[in-house]
């Protein structure tokens, strides 16, 4: 599906309101990407954390779906905003732009929010996801944040959707050698499932002002 620049739905301001506002000489979309928030070292943590709960909370439908409808940058955001504020309305929304992967990072921001979401809905969506892509050998697309959202889902819910993808030799061992190949890092399932629950606790730990 073409992306097409909020203004033409009449949504021009959601890119400067929401994506590309500074911290640190940054704008929101790549400080998300980054995670540097996640860390209470970072100067601009507070300040960062706290507007970005209150837009969560006062930003639109309207204008996440004109946020989801763009680029990288805008569907990130958007996908941080949805999962901050558990609009679980947006699931299928988010899933279908998951399972597509038509754009880069924007993925583990999906995945971010469906963790947020917490349901057997959600453990569903991304073992579809994995499903699709661990075979993919070839394809470093946002499998380890699906992984670590997915065992997350599995400790929270009780349940082993995720047993399946990391048993010994199985779809998980073999796409992290398939693409170890292609000289990607080799990812460990507990690790993912840390970071998972970093972003998580992160959002469950502030309270709007």
């Amino acid at each position: 599906m073409p992306s097409r620049h909020p203004a033409e739905v009449g949504y021009g301001h959601v890119v400067e309101s929401y994506v590309t506002r500074t911290y640190g000489g940054l704008p929101r979309c790549l400080v998300l990407n980054g995670g540097r928030f996640l860390g209470l070292r970072w100067w601009h943590t507070t300040r960062f954390t706290l507007h970005l709960l209150n837009d969560a909370a006062a930003i639109t439908d309207e204008e996440l779906e004109a946020l989801l409808g763009y680029e990288w940058r805008s569907r990130l955001t958007a996908a941080w905003l949805i999962g901050v504020d558990r609009r679980e309305r947006f699931r299928a929304r988010i899933g279908a732009l998951l399972l597509a992967s038509e754009v880069c990072y924007s993925g583990s921001a999906y995945c971010f929010a469906l963790a947020r979401f917490g349901t057997h809905a959600d453990a569903e969506i991304l073992a579809a996801y994995l499903d699709h892509y661990l075979p993919r050998t070839d394809l470093h697309y946002d499998q380890p944040a699906a992984l670590g959202a997915l065992l997350r889902l599995d400790a929270v819910l009780g349940t082993h959707h995720s047993d399946r993808f990391t048993e010994p030799d199985g779809l998980w061992d073999q796409w992290v050698k398939g693409v170890g190949r292609l000289g990607y890092p080799s990812y460990i399932p507990t690790e993912q499932r840390r970071w998972a629950d970093v972003q998580c606790e992160f959002a469950n730990d502030w309270s709007r002002p």
